[in-house]
């Protein structure tokens, strides 16, 4: 049976977790892939909302085995909160897998990432401060701890003491902050060992093994395209791969298995934190949108910035992606406008761009080129099928599909689980 790829078309925050829970009785494993408690879903069920930041949204849905792949980060005492809390809530989450070679986000990490935060200052990337970057750049310099070395206190030390020996440093000749404590830093990391150990397994070989028995196997993104550290918005973008790519190498999946990559477009756009956004809006539309979406981010609760959907976007999402299906989620929200702009191409130099630009200066002096629909009045939330939606809705949708080169597949029409219309198949036959 092939895998299936989730991700977010655009700047995260498109509702990648509703997505996930539409296709939750017929999944059987959700992986988490990339990033870590630096971002959240959101899941609304029979009116109770679920705000995830850290473990794969399938773990709301009894039969699916939720699994954190090694290509995540993971602060533990995170980790432990949260499933706390949805034990609480009678949440089964005793199915959890965990790989060995995920990495840990150590006490340090997150204190580095605060205070080169506040060193940047008017150049800072916009950050959550969760030690996210840190984590990532410590594994790429091969001085990361796995999930696997707080099981031998001997190896585990070794790896702090090797860390902290040039970071300690940093934080104090460089930002003046107090060293981290050796002794303190293990001793946090071992406390956690013993719950953690049930859960830690070879993920990878596990999923393989899911795969030849015919099990479904959706692999959720974190973060989204334009946020991808290789193909976001740079320097303003992410740690981790967040493309349909990061999937294979942070689950240990093989391209080879992947069979469908859906992709989630919110019918407007939003992104927190620092960088390009072209089509952002600053007058009455852009706080519109923000309080009629609830546009404040699930881990930060920062007002996310809004925008009009972006066309050029979406097709460098299908390209870089292999986009098979589109999910359009938050149509609802647009109810209520007399014209709905779409962005269809940008005016640089005075010159029409249909693709995104190569170069980064670029797309912060891109102007939007729109494209103008008539809007609809009528509420949408109770529409099952496409036929249901206004014809004006309906012409909307239709258009996205032609502009992002992918057919839409779902369409969200509210924040519910239910509140949504079903196009075509997310899974294969």
């Amino acid at each position: 049976m092939p895998a299936i790829v989730l991700i977010g078309a655009q700047w995260g925050d498109e509702g990648k977790g509703k997505a996930t829970d539409l296709m939750g009785n017929d999944v059987d494993y959700v992986v988490k892939f990339n990033g870590g408690n630096n971002a959240g879903h959101t899941v609304v069920i029979e009116g109770e909302k679920y705000a995830l930041h850290l473990l794969p949204s399938g773990i709301l849905t009894p039969s699916v085995v939720p699994v954190i792949g090694n290509g995540v980060v993971i602060d533990l005492e995170v980790l432990f909160q949260e499933l706390d809390g949805l034990d609480a809530r009678g949440v089964d989450t005793s199915k959890l897998l965990i790989s060995a070679n995920a990495h840990l986000i150590a006490p340090y990490n997150r204190t580095l990432d605060k205070v080169t935060e506040r060193f940047l200052g008017k150049r800072k990337i916009g950050t959550t401060g969760r030690g996210i970057g840190p984590t990532y750049a410590d594994k790429m310099n091969r001085v990361g701890i796995r999930v696997q070395d707080i099981f031998d206190e001997g190896i585990l030390r070794q790896k702090v003491e090797a860390a902290l020996d040039f970071k300690n440093q940093v934080l104090a000749k460089i930002y003046n902050t107090r060293a981290a404590d050796v002794d303190a830093v293990v001793a946090e990391l071992l406390s956690y060992a013993d719950r953690l150990r049930p859960m830690v397994v070879d993920t990878s070989l596990e999923l393989e093994k899911a795969l030849d028995e015919g099990k479904n196997v959706l692999l959720e993104a974190g973060q989204a395209t334009l946020l991808d550290v290789d193909h976001g918005t740079y320097p303003f973008v992410t740690s981790s791969s967040a493309t349909a790519g990061g999937a294979c190498t942070g689950s240990g999946i093989p391209p080879t298995r992947v069979s469908r990559v859906i992709a989630i477009l919110k019918a407007y756009s939003t992104r927190v934190g620092e960088g390009p956004f072209p089509t952002e809006l600053f007058d009455d539309d852009g706080e519109f949108l923000r309080k009629t979406g609830h546009e404040y981010g699930t881990t930060t609760g920062r007002p996310r910035r809004t925008g009009w959907l972006d066309a050029v976007v979406g097709r460098y999402a299908t390209r870089i992606n292999g986009v098979t299906d589109f999910v359009v989620t938050k149509l609802d929200v647009l109810t209520g406008l007399e014209r709905v702009p779409i962005c269809v191409a940008y005016e640089i130099d005075g010159e029409r761009v249909e693709e995104m630009p190569v170069n980064q200066s670029d797309v912060h002096h891109a102007t939007p080129i729109y494209e103008y629909l008539d809007g609809w009045w009528e509420d949408i939330s109770a529409c099952r099928t496409f036929e249901e939606l206004p014809a004006n809705a309906q012409a909307y949708v239709l258009r996205v599909e032609e502009l992002v080169g992918a057919r839409v597949s779902a369409i969200g029409v509210g924040p519910g689980r239910e509140e949504i219309i079903q196009r075509h198949p997310l899974l294969d036959a």
